[in-house]
Order: structure tokens, then sequence, then C-alpha cells
């Protein structure tokens, strides 16, 4: 065949497909999403028709002409469907868009024209598909300020031409000479003990190099949560157990010269139970004598039982009263590249992992601690990720790969399969919340009573902490005298939850919001008019039950703005409803905390480079959160410059200084903080240096020739104090109500993010937020049986919001200046997706008068309330 006009003569394997063939010759910009050909990211072109190269068999591109992303190109330039993607930065963690890039290169302009059908083999989890639409159109969203005038432009992303190209490096597209390949075999029990793993047989599958089971295990306990302190997540786990307490859980790991091989040996094995009793609510696992699953009482992992005034007397005040109970689902992450790592041994003897992680400096502390090897003897690089919104914010694979590094002295990679995503990797907290609420006839909030059960799984990683910040901002707030909360997060024998977007918030704003709505509705108020008079206010403390660091405060305010442009939004007028068809507004708001309590770090050095330009030196690991770019922008401005002259390093542990990672919304907040504080100590260098005046690009190389060692400037900052953004959300909606399906006739989103520094990328990341947050609201649920197996495997059992399932949402920005973040700027990867829920459910109580309560708010769902 020939790939990208050059011709090759490998044979195929026999069953390989197209996608594995074309990486293997080196297409790298040929991705993995699905392997059953519904994301679109491995799409290519043979003799010029777009296919799915994953379920493409590679045989049948005999004698075919075969054109991947890297080959679009021509030597005069980007194809002008690749510099549309750039130019109108259609893109976030960029891992669709060389499938995207190559669908759009074969549309006919009828097909453009109807791009909800064009696109629906093409999946994004991060834009919300706006910018998409905008580069097939020819919309130019980047601009390229002056010297000094980078915060607050439309930057484009530093790596936007190698993601529009498919040379941006993720996890997996490099070559490791003589890696060995692993396949992890999953228990098929829900809980037991093993007695017997029989491993003969598959050591003798030919290619097969190695097994381990428990009796590999390390013997230390550790939770695959990482936190820049250990101590907040419980230490449950081992590297391989003699205890299965889920169905998925590892059990044992093949290492062979093929996946074919490592899945071979894989089936050989043979493992021998003793089954143990399981529980799989709440409920259940919280009983008098259910089976505890690691020794603790009634398998509560973490509570929290606090009152502030007195909520009874609260309630006696009250004109009215309501309360009621809500559920929300497990939801996958289903970032398109999936969790995976490859490790080998340096030419120091060293160990390193290149992982896609969120946290590399924290992924080396627990691996060098789980093999007792010295920090300085462990590596973890994070190429581009591709996706994250928490999920890779675990230690899912590499201390397996880590084990067999060290054990076979060979590179060895690891990488799940979408499958392995839904069954072995973690989703979001499944909670049931109730809620009752108090107010006096004007609306003045009298009580606030909360009840909360976080199901964490069969692991605690992050389940405490999730449970503790969901009861947090999401009351705080409202101004309330009287509030207390209940709220427990429990162990049961299913999948493992674990760090999803909002952490949290947005499963106990959905009640609280709710619930809200309702007492509105008792008290005959506008829900905007009773915000309004309960909302914190400027100045005044953020105020919740309980025991909480107190480093938090509003630092700035624009949730009064955020509320105003919701009131226009109501009133503006919106596109007809089909005739029959009922129709509602609905509104919500959150609030969230820029980063965790307890701190968070990130350390950051610019260097002057002799040629006049900048290094930046910053470990926060970039996965579409535009991180990358602001950090750029930031050093640029400081130093006087264009963004271009500045070239970031990052993630990468031995090239970096620590940070604790790319989650909990802190990487413009914490890490930009750090990179503002070294660009402007290097600034004082080399003003210093020129005498006092503004260096140009000449006296900038002269000052750098001049100096004995290379000039530097270093910052740091540790995540505290912290201030809190405002989100608030409204949907217009129509409801058929003859068969339950839902209209977005209009959708709004404010959002009061401080200084924003860049306006592209804080909208995509807006969009990308309310998009994921629709499909929690609206399909995304991942089910269990009643042995508690994940039956949810695939992208087609799972639905992702598509481009036609997307609607446009205008986005509004309050004007606000933060007195503690970097420029002025707060917090907004993680906070659009709270208020979403709340705004949703609110819409279809004005539509259908039924008050919905439990998420996701599927059409079937939809339809048997209005049939009852």
């Amino acid at each position: 065949m020939k790939i990208n006009g050059t011709e090759h003569d490998r044979a195929p394997r026999p069953g390989q497909c197209l996608r594995t063939y074309l990486r293997e010759e080196g297409c790298f910009g040929v991705k993995k999403g699905c392997d059953t050909g519904d994301c679109g990211a491995c799409t290519v072109h043979v003799d010029g028709k777009p296919v799915h190269s994953c379920v493409y068999p590679a045989f049948r591109a005999a004698d075919k002409t075969i054109t991947t992303v890297e080959g679009l190109a021509d030597p005069d330039g980007l194809h002008p469907v690749q510099q549309a993607f750039l130019d109108a930065q259609g893109f976030q963690c960029g891992f669709c868009t060389a499938g995207l890039i190559m669908t759009t290169a074969a549309l006919t302009d009828a097909q453009k024209a109807d791009l909800p059908r064009s696109f629906k083999g093409n999946l994004c989890r991060c834009t919300g598909y706006r910018a998409i639409a905008d580069a097939v159109a020819g919309v130019v969203n980047t601009c390229e300020p002056p010297a000094g005038t980078a915060v607050g432009a439309s930057l484009g992303a530093p790596a936007g031409p190698q993601v529009v190209t498919g040379t941006a490096r993720y996890t997996f597209d490099l070559d490791v000479p003589g890696v060995l390949h692993m396949k992890v075999l999953r228990a098929t029990v829900s809980h037991a003990r093993i007695a017997a793993i029989a491993t003969e047989a598959a050591l003798a599958v030919p290619g097969v190099v190695a097994v381990f089971t428990h009796a590999d295990d390390p013997g230390k306990l550790f939770s695959t949560a990482q936190h820049e302190r250990v101590e907040e997540d419980p230490a449950d786990t081992r590297v391989l157990d003699e205890v299965v307490r889920y169905v998925g859980q590892r059990v044992a790991a093949v290492v062979a010269t093929s996946e074919a091989a490592a899945e071979a040996g894989c089936r050989a094995i043979n493992v021998e139970y003793d089954p143990l009793p399981a529980v799989f609510t709440t409920a259940a696992a919280m009983a008098p004598g259910a089976p505890e699953l690691h020794g603790v009482d009634r398998n509560v992992i973490g509570e929290l039982h606090a009152e502030m005034g007195d909520v009874e007397a609260g309630f006696a005040e009250a004109a009215a009263v309501y309360e009621q109970t809500f559920t929300t689902a497990r939801v996958q992450h289903a970032s398109l590249e999936t969790h995976g790592a490859v490790g080998w041994l340096d030419d120091l003897g060293r160990l390193v992992i290149r992982s896609s992680t969120q946290t590399p400096f924290l992924t080396r502390r627990a691996v060098a601690d789980l093999f007792d090897l010295p920090a300085e003897k462990v590596r973890v690089i994070a190429g581009r990720v591709g996706g994250g919104f928490g999920g890779k914010q675990e230690m899912l694979v590499e201390d397996l790969v880590a084990l067999a590094v060290l054990r076979l002295g060979r590179p060895v990679k690891l990488e799940y399969t979408r499958a392995e995503q839904f069954t072995g990797a973690t989703t979001r907290h499944p909670f049931e919340v109730t809620l009752k609420a108090g107010a006096r006839a004007d609306g003045t909030l009298t009580a606030l009573q909360l009840k909360v059960l976080v199901n964490t799984g069969a692991y605690g990683n992050h389940g405490p902490s999730v449970m503790f910040h969901g009861c947090h901002e999401s009351l705080a707030v409202y101004r309330c005298d009287n509030k207390k909360t209940d709220a427990f997060c429990v162990y049961t024998n299913s999948v493992p939850a674990g760090a999803f977007r909002g952490y949290g918030l947005g499963q106990t704003t959905f009640a609280i919001e709710s619930v809200l709505d309702e007492l509105a509705r008792l008290l005959g108020l506008d829900p905007i008019v009773l915000r309004e008079r309960n909302i914190v206010r400027a100045g005044e403390p953020l105020l919740a039950p309980g025991d909480h660091v107190e480093d938090l405060s509003i630092a700035s305010y624009g949730l009064d703005q955020c509320l105003a442009h919701i009131r226009a939004a109501a009133e503006a007028p919106a596109p007809p409803a089909p005739a029959g068809w009922l129709v509602g507004d609905g509104m919500a708001i959150a609030m969230i905390a820029a980063g965790p309590p307890g701190g968070h770090f990130a350390d950051a050095t610019v260097t002057l480079l002799p040629d006049g330009r900048f290094e930046l030196a910053v470990g926060t690991a970039e996965f579409g959160n535009g991180s990358t770019t602001v950090h750029a922008q930031i050093a640029a401005d400081v130093l006087r410059t264009t963004a271009d002259r500045i070239t970031v390093r990052q993630s990468d542990t031995d090239v970096v200084r620590h940070d604790t990672g790319a989650f909990a919304s802190t990487g413009v907040v914490v890490a930009g903080k750090a990179v503002l504080r070294a660009a402007q100590a290097l600034h004082e260098v080399i003003l210093k240096a020129a005498g006092g005046t503004e260096p140009d690009e000449l006296t900038l190389k002269e000052i750098a020739a001049r100096a004995a060692r290379p000039l530097t400037g270093q910052g740091s900052f540790d995540g505290t104090p912290r201030s809190v953004a405002f989100n608030a959300q409204w949907f217009r909606v129509a409801v058929d109500p003859h068969t339950g399906e839902t209209r977005i006739l209009g959708s709004v989103h404010s959002a009061d993010a401080g200084t924003v520094m860049n306006p592209l990328q804080l909208r995509g990341q807006i969009e990308g937020g309310v998009a994921q947050a629709l499909g929690a609201t609206l399909a995304e649920h991942v089910d269990l049986d009643a042995e508690g197996r994940v039956t949810t495997t695939g992208f087609r059992q799972y639905h992702l919001p598509t481009f036609a399932d997307t609607p446009h949402t205008e986005v509004l920005f309050a004007e606000t200046d933060d007195a503690i973040g970097p420029l002025g700027a707060k917090s907004m990867s993680e906070s659009p997706f709270n208020p979403v829920s709340p705004a949703m459910a609110n819409a279809l109580r004005d539509a259908t008068g039924i008050r919905y309560t439990d998420l996701p708010f599927t059409r079937d769902r939809i339809w048997a309330g209005l049939d009852r």
C-alpha cells in the first residue's frame, strides 16, 4: 500500500486492523479511542474516502492509497482544513482532532451544511463542538497580540501546529525498542478470597515472559488517588491483592512479546475463589451485620456531622418547607485517550515511566514509596495527555508497569482498552442527597438540612474528600443562620469511584438548586429573586457546617452579574417550540473554591536563552485545560515580549521543579501564580543588567552573552489563600409530551472567572463543561448488574454527547478582578459543570410540572413521569 505517498510492503498480521498497522509504520496521528468504530479518532482516507481504521482490516488496504493526518499537508504548508482548525482552535486536548480533520477534509459542501449528520461518527469530549463548527465554517478565533499584551487576548495554543498535523506526542506516540506488552486478568466475582492461581499454562503460551500475581505484591497499602497530602486518601489498595472486592479488579498481569500473547496468557490462567458476601448499595453496606470490606465499621470510610445554629428552630419559623431526595448516576470520564503507561530503565538504571497522568510528581512519589526507591531513581514523564477530567488523578497503571520493569529489566507497556476504562478504571461518585429547606414568606432562608450518602465503591480513593467538598461550597454560597449536614462515604462491592470534574459539588448542587426552585414556587417567588435574597455577598464569610480550612474567601465578586445575565436570558425571545410541546425555563447557580484545602504547590523557572528568547519550566500537565497557553501569556506580558518567544517545558520530573498536579482547577491560579512570580523575578534581573531600561531583542542577546551563567527567575506558590469562582446556567427547553423527547431551545452560561486570561480558551472550557454536564444530565450512566458487574462497556452502550446532541451555549463573563489569582484570574475548568443538571431539572419542572429527581433524565424517564 502507499501511505502518505510512500510505498509500504510489510504484510499485516492475521486479523490486524489498519489502525495498528499504520501506527507500527510510524503514523502516530492515527489514534486509539474505542476499537469499535464509534469515536472517529482513528479516521484515515483509503483511496480518498474516510474510514474508521480500527475496524478496517489492514489486508484490505493492499494496493490502495492511504492518507493519514500527517500526509494531509503539502510541501507548501498546511492543508486548508488543518489551517482552519488551527485558526479556530477547534480542539482542546486534541486527541480527537486528527480524526475530525480527516473527516472534514472529505466532506462535500452539502455535507458541511449538515454537520450533525456528517460528524455522527466523530466524538469530542472536550470542546462542546462549537469550535469545531467554527473550523468548518472558516471562522478565525485566534490572534497574535503585540508584545506585552498577551493576557486577555485569544492566543492560540502553542502546540496547535503539532495537534493539527498529528505530530503532537501523546503517551504512546513513540517507539520503545524491545517493549513488552502487559495485559491484566480481572476478577469475575464481586467479593472473594483467591484460594489459588494456576499460572503454568499461561507461562507456556508462546511469547509470554512473566505472570505476576498477589505473590509478587510489594506488600504495601496505598491509595490510587493522588493528593499533595497522602493522608487525605485511605490507604486500602495493593498492587495485586489476594482479596478481590469488585468484578473487574486486577487479579494477575501477564507480560509478553505481543498483546495477543499477553491476552492468550490471561485466558490460560485458572483462578479459584473462596466467595465472600457482597454488598452493592450504601444501605446494605451500612446495615447491621453487613460484611466489612476493609475492616471498617459499617463500611463508612468518611463521615461529617455538624450543625450551625438551630435547624429545627429555623424550620419552625419558616412559612414554607420543602424536602426531597435526589440520586445521581455513575458517569465515566470517557477521555478519548485511555489510561496507560510505558516504562523502562535508562542508561543509569533509573526507572522511567511515561504516563497519561495529571500528576507526574505525585505519581513519582507513589511509585518510589511502593518499591522503596529514592525519588531521584524514578522519572515520570507526561506527554500531551488526551483528556483527563479528574480520571487521571489516579495511579491505575503505573504501579503495575513499575513492578514489571523492575523485575524484568525490560521495557513494558500497559494500555487500557475502552472496556477496561468502564470496568477497571473509576467513575463519578453516585450520590443520594436529601435536602430540606425552609424560608420566610419573603424568601429569606431559615434552615438548610443536607443528608448525603456517597457510594465510593470497593476502594476509598478520593471518597472522603469528594464527600467533604460536596458538602461545603454548595451550602456556603447561601446565607442562612441554620445549616446542618450529615454525610457518609461508604464502601460497596462495585467499581471504585474517583475524582471527576466538580469533585462532589455537582451532585449536591443538583439537589440544593432543585429544592430552592420548589421553595420559590411554594412562596410564589421568581427563582432568581429567591436566590438574589439569599446568596452570599462580597466580603461575607463562607459558612458551612463542619471544620474547614480558613483560607477561603471571596476575593472578587461577580455572582450578582451572573444572575443579571441569567435574568436577561430569561426575558429574551427564544426559538419557537414544535406545536403541542411543553416549554419551560430553568436556572441554577454554583460556587467553587480555587484549589483544594491543605496545600497545592507549584514551582516555576524562567530562563533567558542565548538567542534572546525565554524558556519557561513548569510542571503542570497539559490535557486540554489550556494552562500551557496561559502560562506563556503570563510570562510574555511580564517580560514585555510575545508568547511565541516563550518555550514551555513541562510535565517531566527530570526537567521541571515540583508541581502537585493539574487538578482542582489550579492550572492558572496556582501554577500560573508561580509562573508570574518567576517571570517577575527574571524581569528584575534583566532590568538591572540593562541599566533600568526595557531591553530589545538585540540587547537581550547581549545580556545573555555577558552573563557568567544563564539568567533565571524562580517562583513558587503553595495554593493558599484561595478565592472562589461563581457560575450560573439557564435553559429553555421543549418537551414532547407523547415521547419524552427534550429539545434545548436556549442555553446561556454566565461565569465569574476574574480577569479572563484567554477568552477563546475560557469560552471553550465552559462550552465543554456544559456539554459534558449535559451528557451526565440527559444520557450518561454506567450500569451494574445484580452481581456488581459493569454492563456498560463501550461507547455504543454509553451515549456520549455528539455534535447533534450538543446545543449552542451563549457564554457571558462577569467583569471582576480577583485579589488573589495571578493578574486577577480565577479558576474555571471544573465549575461550569456544576449548575447544569439543576438548571435542566428546573427547566423540565417548569415545562412539565414534574420534579424529576434521578439523574440522568433520559427520554424514557421523562416519558414515564409524564405518563403518570
